[in-house]
């Protein structure tokens, strides 16, 4: 099936405004680039894409990106060659239509001088303020800005915002992390250890212009590529040469990481800089109110992308956002659905953030305020369905593990349930975490039924109706550990009427971190809520039980009738996650029954 959009959860659906939406220009677009300098006299690359025979003035698009505003082609690359792998596609989209789209090498990366510090470095921060000044200062701008992009681009689209520059208006983060610590690299407060170093070797090939490594990595393995490209007036690329050579010295992310065990961990060397310093929530009392806000995630959208949007659409107190979740991977890719007719969404992305930059950036008449807030699509029954609030209203079913492996309706007698962290076993490569890494996953748990067979299941009987379950499924778990620390990974499937098994969704927390706390002003959450903090870190007492809650990852999911529920559970994923504790696989013993009975928790609506 399909994830297009339509009039069910659309007045103007995003494909029929941009099939609509005039085209004011004929491409090419006129391409100027050149350096410009920050106050500390570090110099950035900057390409301007202005459309071809505009004479009035523009909202400008601006892009921050570490990934390379442009590369540099061989002389024989084919004519077709895309030279901005990140940037080609706002450029088609923007420039045509009207708009400045503005690219920039954000320091130590690409063309531009300098050196990265940090993930998203606060002295980036500082340059986006910068940007918006020139911008807004040139004779083509009508004053308007508005930021998107993918990921870290997304993010940087935050810390634009919160710069409080007054022509910022309206951003649009796409697979944006809201708290990079919990969204991102601890989920559960664990480090997705293989990730960090993917994603340094694909930094390091990037940073140093190592080809061949950058070669392995799906988004920039085309043979023409050759480097970051030169501005203009770099004629020879002596300059570019030597902006490169600076970003020898850039961070580097393994050891980085490695100094953020807990969310308020600081730098030895400067104790105000936590993650919150590398994350858009650390800036989130900056981001004005009247800055309009389009956060954008699916599914499957790494280990915390989705409650990255959510918990931006949930906290900003801005009059103008509104949220899109989709049945996408990292980046809205692929349609990540089982049930797909297309491995390429067909949703038309394009024309909902055309349409959200026309309505705040130009204020043209688009409709959009006639629109619901919310958007999300909702897997196996494959239907865009739309909210007022998030998350949609439902009621909670709750299901109990009881003896012989059944997700029961009652939490019946008291026993327990043992199973041993294996730290062998992992979840494989096909899954949500691929992406991040930038490896070109399509297909999804496909292995899913082999790979977590191993683990402890509870199964409920046989749905007598469909129901759907949308937000974010709890598993409040009573057990005890035969270490003074553990790793719960819990995992929600489908088992169809035939037998067939789909991994839905995922949560994990590391035992340390049990403590719960009231969601701070700055991650508004409606799930449990970590701290994560050093002083709330608690080992077990081993083999005493505890309690813990474990968030699953959010999903909009409709079981058909026939179908069971599966609650699986793992002391390990060897795949992405270190081990907990070091070398110590712990005896886990699961707790049910009773009065302190261990517990699912779903968001559901029949």
């Amino acid at each position: 099936m399909s994830d297009a959009d339509d009039e069910t959860a659309w007045r103007l659906p995003p494909a029929r405004y941009l099939a609509a939406r005039p085209v004011e220009h004929s491409p090419p677009a006129r391409l100027i680039s050149r350096y410009i300098a920050m106050a500390d006299g570090v110099r950035l690359a900057l390409d301007l894409y202005l459309p071809a025979g505009a004479s009035g003035k523009l909202s400008a698009i601006v892009v921050l990106t570490p990934y390379y505003r442009r590369f540099a082609l061989a002389p024989d690359a084919p004519a077709t060659t895309e030279p901005s792998p990140n940037a080609g596609r706002w450029r088609d989209l923007f420039v045509p239509r009207g708009y400045a789209l503005v690219v920039v090498d954000v320091r130590g990366s690409g063309a531009s001088f300098g050196t990265r510090d940090s993930f998203r470095s606060p002295r980036e921060r500082r340059d986006d303020a910068e940007i918006a000044a020139w911008i807004a200062s040139q004779d083509w701008s009508d004053g308007h800005i508005g930021a998107t992009g993918i990921s870290y681009v997304g993010a940087a689209a935050d810390f634009l915002a919160s710069t409080g520059h007054p022509a910022v208006r309206a951003i649009a983060p796409i697979s944006a992390v809201w708290d990079t610590y919990a969204d991102h690299y601890y989920p559960g407060g664990m480090l997705l250890q293989n990730l960090a170093g993917h994603y340094d070797s694909l930094m390091q090939a990037l940073d140093r212009d190592r080809r061949k490594e950058l070669a392995r990595f799906a988004y920039f393995k085309d043979p023409a590529y050759r480097g970051p490209a030169p501005v203009d007036e770099d004629t020879d690329g002596r300059e570019r040469d030597r902006a490169v050579a600076e970003h020898g010295a850039n961070f580097r992310m393994p050891a980085f990481l490695a100094e953020f065990p807990f969310r308020n961990s600081a730098l030895p060397y400067e104790p105000a800089f936590t993650p919150a310093s590398f994350s858009p929530c650390g800036f989130a009392a900056d981001i004005p109110r009247n800055v309009a806000i389009f956060s954008i995630s699916g599914w499957m959208d790494g280990a915390g992308y989705a409650n990255g949007a959510i918990a931006r659409f949930l906290t900003l107190p801005n009059e103008h956002r509104h949220l899109l979740l989709g049945p996408w991977d990292h980046g809205a890719r692929i349609n990540v659905s089982p049930w797909r007719k297309h491995v390429v969404p067909q949703f038309a992305l394009d024309g909902a953030l055309l349409r959200f930059f026309d309505h705040y950036l130009r204020g043209m008449p688009t409709g959009l305020e006639a629109e619901e807030k919310v958007h999300y699509f909702s897997l196996h029954a494959e239907r865009w369905r739309t909210a007022r609030v998030w998350p949609p209203p439902a009621t909670s079913r709750r299901l109990f593990p009881a003896p012989d492996g059944v997700l029961a309706e009652a939490a019946g007698t008291t026993g327990i349930d043992p199973f041993r962290a294996d730290f062998t076993r992992g979840t494989g490569e096909k899954t949500r975490y691929g992406r991040l890494a930038a490896f070109d996953v399509r297909d999804y748990y496909t292995d899913w039924a082999e790979r977590s067979a191993p683990m402890l299941h509870y199964v409920s009987a046989p749905l007598g109706a469909a129901g759907e379950m949308t937000g974010h499924a709890t598993l409040s778990l009573r057990f005890s550990a035969s270490e003074p620390d553990a790793a719960i990974f819990a995992y929600l499937s489908e088992i169809e009427a035939d037998g067939s098994v789909r991994y839905i969704t995922e949560g994990m927390l590391r035992a340390l971190h049990r403590a719960e706390r009231p969601a701070p002003a700055e991650y508004r959450a409606t799930w449990p809520w970590h701290s994560h903090a050093r002083v709330d870190a608690a080992p077990l007492a081993p083999n005493e039980p505890a309690s813990l809650n474990v968030a699953f990852l959010p999903v909009s999911w409709t079981f058909s009738a026939g179908s069971r529920i599966r609650l699986s559970l793992a002391g390990a994923d060897a795949d992405h996650f270190g081990q907990v504790p070091h070398g110590r696989p712990p005896l886990l013993r699961v707790h049910r029954g009773g009065s302190e009975a261990s517990m699912l928790t779903l968001p559901w609506r029949e």
